[in-house]
């Protein structure tokens, strides 16, 4: 009997998250190959990794980045998209490549590195069993959330309420400093009651300390915030919150912060401009 091929992942964009994805793969003993124009280090083309892969993991700035990939890879090829970009879009790219699969991940780098971060999958249900053993090597929790656009539009809905969460954590720390408060005593506080919140472990401590070494850009945050206002005209729903949340983020952004850590958001709180003063 013939041996299988002996498998071996492409992984395109190794970013903060793709670093964090070939550190899975490298954990599960998954040999990889990758490409990154800002990696000297890794493949010197994509057509080396095309040439090589058998599987292919996309971790990109946004959809249009994967389109302009798709071009270039054949149609039968499997393809786990983990770029957070337009639901409507990354469907339609299955119509094309009938094993793609919109796997985003919920969590930043550092959550999906310790094995903290959660798989969101859109594709056909046996596209999905097909590659759910691949899939585990990256993550023990995966879900299966539709066909394919639906793990895009699942990790709106994710960053949505992790992100209001994030922005909340931002305005009590910064209402406790304006209100005289030591900002290190009132998120001890409030981790002892029932306002604690996951992303008070990590993102707590960058906020009161201001360090803001990127484990997700807010720059990027902020493109998900503006994919889920558009995605909420499409479905005429009002998200007067994620309106406002947009607001903070582009002064923050604006205010020199577009590739910090996404925690840095409460220095637009911190700054005079937030209420236009």
């Amino acid at each position: 009997m013939a041996e299988e091929p002996k498998v071996i992942a492409g992984l395109f964009g190794v970013g903060l998250l793709g670093s964090a994805i070939a550190d899975r793969l490298t954990a599960a003993g998954q040999p990889w190959i990758g490409y990154d124009p800002t990696r000297p280090d890794l493949a010197q083309s994509p057509n080396d990794v095309l040439a090589t892969a058998n599987i292919l993991i996309l971790c990109l700035p946004t959809s249009n980045d994967t389109a302009e990939l798709l071009q270039r890879i054949k149609r039968h090829r499997t393809i786990i998209d983990t770029t957070t970009g337009d639901p409507a879009q990354m469907a339609r790219f299955a119509a094309s490549h009938p094993n793609y699969l919109d796997v985003t991940i919920g969590g930043s780098s550092a959550h999906l590195r310790a094995g903290e971060a959660i798989l969101m999958a859109g594709a056909e249900p046996e596209v999905f069993q097909a590659n759910r053993d691949f899939l585990a090597k990256l993550s023990a929790q995966v879900f299966h959330c539709g066909p394919p656009g639906a793990g895009a539009k699942m990790k709106l809905v994710f960053n949505l309420v992790l992100g209001l969460n994030r922005a909340a954590l931002a305005e009590g720390l910064a209402f406790a400093e304006a209100c005289g408060l030591d900002a290190k005593a009132t998120l001890e506080i409030l981790q002892s009651g029932p306002a604690a919140s996951k992303i008070m472990e990590r993102k707590g401590p960058k906020m009161v300390n201001r360090e803001y070494t990127p484990e997700a850009r807010l720059a990027q945050h902020h493109k998900d915030v503006r994919l889920m206002l558009s995605e909420s005209v499409k479905r005429k729903i009002n998200l007067p919150l994620t309106q406002a949340h947009e607001r903070v983020l582009a002064l923050a952004e604006a205010l020199g912060h577009a590739e910090s850590d996404n925690s840095a958001l409460i220095e637009a709180y911190r700054s005079d401009s937030v209420n236009g003063r």
